[in-house]
């Protein structure tokens, strides 16, 4: 299994772990502060991690031309998105809302195929549409189901848009630091939703809880998308975004072991469409002749058919390694993903 498919379902176990603890940990907080205090958490607990790591403040090595796709990832991703649903949610049944935010999968999708120009095969088009299913059914309400107007609807649809420009514009920097691209996102989703909470009237937790939802954000905010942006690094948008879907099912897994709730059928079902899903894309196996322009980035990597190259530093053979790193043009053929080496045309 690649191993980036495993990064994905990581940040997916982690993201969906995040609402069964909370509920385990007894968390009481309003939803927007709790979602700010989440973030907020991720952000600052990157911050430190990226600090103990580098001993200093390092600069992230960014080319000039890719910040402006991160500027725009964290203003979606970070501002739009969470304001746009928390609106949403006080205008919106939570089941309807809960249904609704399977659209953020299909929209990223969709994007990546159409605008981004990421390579779909029928396979992955099928497991798609079946992980997705699999999240409607998993969300889907079990009784009568009223929303207040429109408004809320359609505000949370266009927070899963927001979320589906920003996965794609994030892939486009997902070769640089994965820590300082998710703790940016953090930090000011956290600060955009704590000021929309100050604003009407929240007032911050004792610190017996604090630390906890900081500590939750950390893990299922924080961790859970240095995760996904690897994922992005290897797998592109919408293999990414299909695999992250199944975040609600595990989250469901999770309450079961560990709360002890009861198993329906429509959880049975939901997992045996995600499973056939996931089983589908684990099975893709895209190979052609392709041509490999010049492109200069960093990231960490080892020395394979696609890192040729020399060293303009004295290099004691230590692998995987991160620098700066130049590609020289290659014409080959073997089996790939729409990585950050392979974003062809077909």
């Amino acid at each position: 299994m690649n191993v980036s498919v495993l990064y994905a379902l990581a940040a997916a176990a982690l993201f969906g772990a995040s609402t069964p603890l909370a509920k385990l940990l007894g968390v009481d907080t309003p939803p927007i502060l709790l979602a700010g205090l989440l973030y907020l958490g991720s952000g600052l607990g990157l911050a430190i991690v990226r600090f103990a790591r580098d001993q200093r403040w390092q600069r992230p090595g960014i080319p000039a031309g890719e910040w402006p796709w991160l500027i725009g990832a964290i203003v979606f991703g970070g501002v739009l998105a969470p304001v746009a649903l928390m609106y949403g949610l006080t205008r919106t049944a939570g089941a309807t809302a809960s249904l609704m935010l399977n659209l953020e999968s299909v929209l990223t999708a969709v994007l990546a195929w159409v605008v981004f120009k990421e390579n779909a095969d029928r396979r992955i088009v099928i497991g798609m549409i079946a992980i997705v299913l699999g999240g409607i059914v998993l969300s889907w309400p079990q009784g009568r189901v009223t929303t207040h107007d429109w408004t809320g609807p359609l505000a949370v649809a266009f927070a899963c848009l927001c979320w589906a420009i920003d996965n794609n514009l994030t892939r486009k920097v997902s070769a640089s630091d994965a820590l300082f691209i998710a703790g940016s996102k953090g930090l000011v989703a956290g600060v955009a939703n704590c000021c929309l909470a100050f604003a009407i009237g929240s007032q911050l937790p004792a610190l017996a809880t604090l630390g906890p939802i900081m500590m939750l954000g950390f893990l299922g905010y924080g961790v859970s998308l240095v995760l996904f942006v690897l994922a992005l690094r290897g797998l592109g948008s919408a293999r990414t975004g299909a695999y992250f879907s199944t975040a609600p099912f595990l989250g469901a897994v999770i309450s079961i072991l560990i709360l002890g709730e009861s198993v329906s059928l429509m959880f049975l079902l939901a997992a045996a469409l995600m499973a056939i899903g996931v089983w589908i894309h684990l099975m893709e196996n895209h190979a052609h002749e392709h041509q490999h322009d010049p492109l200069k980035h960093g990231h960490r990597h080892t020395h394979d058919e696609h890192h040729q190259h020399e060293h303009s530093f004295e290099w004691d053979g230590t692998e995987p390694h991160s620098h700066p790193h130049e590609h020289a043009p290659i014409q080959h053929s073997h089996a790939h993903f729409p990585d950050i080496h392979h974003r062809h045309k077909h």
